[in-house]
């Protein structure tokens, strides 16, 4: 088992080199471009969950878990790419994740305004 402190540096450098691995290497014209806002990995590390937003190409009518699954169906590539740059005796296994807080949160505000406006208006 690793400590907490080590898993904390390699989910950073997890998430450094996958995000140059698809900028640079993965050249998939359907994801546009991606985010990587979250790294967990676990704590044996045998899996590593990738959490992504995607800013769409304007001609683009795919789903964010269409773009996912490309993700996914990626992911022994990007591994692969991965295991290259990390000196690791094992590479963990790469899982992706559509986050769905960066869409929420506007959501919410909005809920939040509409609240406070209502508030003021009832006083």
């Amino acid at each position: 088992m690793a400590d907490s402190t080590r898993v904390k540096r390699l989910a950073g450098q997890i998430r450094q080199e996958v995000a140059q691995i698809l900028q640079n290497r993965l050249q998939d014209p359907r994801l546009g471009l991606i985010t990587i806002t979250d790294v967990r990995v676990a704590k044996d590390l045998g899996y590593a969950d990738i959490y992504v937003t995607f800013l769409a190409p304007s001609d683009s009518n795919m789903s964010n878990e269409s773009r996912v699954a490309v993700l996914k169906k990626a992911s022994g590539f990007i591994r692969a790419e991965l295991s290259t740059q990390l000196k690791l005796r094992s590479t963990p296994t790469l899982r992706f994740h559509f986050d769905e807080v960066s869409e929420r949160g506007p959501r919410l505000e909005s809920f939040i305004r509409q609240a406070r406006k209502n508030r003021v208006e009832s006083e």
